[in-house]
């Protein structure tokens, strides 16, 4: 691969330990990996990117989403429901997907994150119609070129069985763990550089057995994978433990296996100290939605009490049905507003919600030796944003503008090394084509 050297940055933010920032200074890549940063780098026979008037950072980590939901957003009947509510609309329009539908969401929910500077991204998955299967999802990911951390969800407990889910839409729970295994094998790559990850992911506690909570985590622990639920993310599902369990889902986690370095937790808008305290001790992360929080009125996650405890956090879009949209940097502005709201003006600045979306992530994904900082040795996932254009303008910080006022759409975008964007246009895929295609397939869903 050609060397690149980024050139002439007007800060280059590192996230390393010391959290620099270097101003006037390059960055050299070679084979995928960062080799040197500092100022007056040369490299005679790389690639130039002119970096001037622009801010370098790590790429952003997207830690939560679902991304067929991308053809369904703004849904009348959801779009004013809380969580509950809003899936028994859904549901039945998700049960009409074809293997094509999932593969297009995919290329649609990945290429919005990768011009809003996102570099890495996990997708929970866990309904499969008419002969869907995770595959669909990973083969679109490698269209785009993002690093993928592809979720093995399901759910086996529909209505009839006191569950929310539409009997249509679950599975049978033997079958689920062998197409764990099928996909674990098949897709799972354990490197630092590895492009594609897959994790196994039950999709909630009114959706799946306990059971099938149980073996999964055995399982993914026999295989090395990681392991994603959703938790605590409103007071319906607060209500659903304790009717059920007879306990709140922390400890429901914890029961099942579910806590560690190598388990993340999507919401966790509802936990109280003793579940931070216990995320905290045990190293599970957390993928905080601010924006879908928002939407669909389940709260404000606690934080500010989660990092000062030491939880490991990162940022999620969710589902594009209920944010609606797939734009990482807005979602980092959202996590600190939410939490000044809830805390007051000095509760996040804009350099940590900065930092929980790019090293938080990477670190909630277990990534971290590899990805979320900008270091000699580290894996080139690298967003430059130009600071030049109105959004900008009249910043006097050009680090904290990029979270307090824009841009939001990045100029370059660089994964193992690689272009994903430049210059404000994807590099991989058609944008214009898959636009109409979303469009085409949107209109065939809500024909019936």
């Amino acid at each position: 691969m050609t060397a690149t050297l980024i050139r002439n940055a007007d800060v280059i933010v590192t996230m390393d330990g010391a959290r620099r920032e270097l101003s006037g200074a390059s960055v050299l890549v070679e084979n995928g990996a960062i080799t040197a940063l500092g100022q007056g780098l040369t490299a005679p026979d790389a690639e130039i990117i002119d970096a001037s008037g622009c801010v370098v950072t790590p790429g952003l980590v997207n830690t939560h989403h679902h991304m067929y939901q991308s053809l369904t957003r703004a849904v009348p009947g959801g779009q004013d429901a809380l969580l509950f509510g809003w899936l028994r609309t859904l549901y039945p329009i998700w049960a009409r997907y074809t293997p094509q539908d999932f593969h297009l969401s995919t290329q649609l929910a990945l290429a919005e994150l990768a011009l809003s500077g996102c570099s890495m991204s996990s997708d929970h998955l866990y309904l499969y119609p008419n002969g869907a299967k995770l595959d669909d999802t990973i083969h679109a990911a490698a269209d785009i070129g993002l690093r993928f951390h592809a979720t093995r969800g399901a759910m086996s407990i529909g209505e009839s069985d006191g569950g929310l889910p539409p009997d249509t839409l679950v599975e049978d729970e033997t079958a689920i763990l062998d197409d764990c295994i099928r996909v674990v094998d098949r897709f799972h790559d354990a490197r630092p550089d590895a492009m594609v990850r897959v994790g196994l992911a039950p999709c909630s506690s009114f959706s799946v057995s306990r059971a099938l909570m149980r073996d999964a985590a055995l399982l993914a622990r026999d295989k090395g994978v990681m392991l994603h639920t959703h938790l605590a993310e409103n007071d319906e599902d607060i209500a659903y433990s304790l009717a059920q369990f007879g306990c709140r889902p922390g400890q429901y986690a914890q029961d099942l296996g579910w806590t560690g370095a190598d388990v993340w937790h999507a919401h966790c808008v509802k936990l109280d100290e003793s579940e931070i305290h216990l995320f905290a001790k045990s190293l599970t992360g957390v993928a905080h939605c601010p924006c879908s929080n928002c939407r669909l009125g389940s709260g404000i996650a606690p934080v500010r009490p989660m990092r000062d405890a030491g939880v490991r956090v990162g940022l999620g879009v969710d589902g594009s049905a209920s944010n609606d949209a797939g734009d990482l940097m807005a979602e980092a502005r959202q996590a600190m507003l939410m939490q000044r709201v809830a805390r007051g003006a000095d509760a996040m600045s804009a350099r940590e919600a900065l930092e929980i979306a790019t090293l938080g992530g990477a670190t909630v994904l277990g990534r971290a030796d590899a990805l979320g900082s900008l270091e000699p040795g580290k894996r080139a996932d690298i967003a430059i944003w130009d600071l030049r254009g109105l959004q900008a303008a009249g910043a006097w910080d050009p680090v904290a503008a990029l979270v307090l006022c824009g841009p939001h759409r990045v100029r370059h975008l660089l994964v193992e090394g690689r272009q994903v964007v430049r210059d404000g246009q994807l590099t991989g895929i058609d944008a214009s084509a898959l636009a109409t295609a979303a469009r085409s397939a949107t209109a065939r869903l809500m024909a019936g």
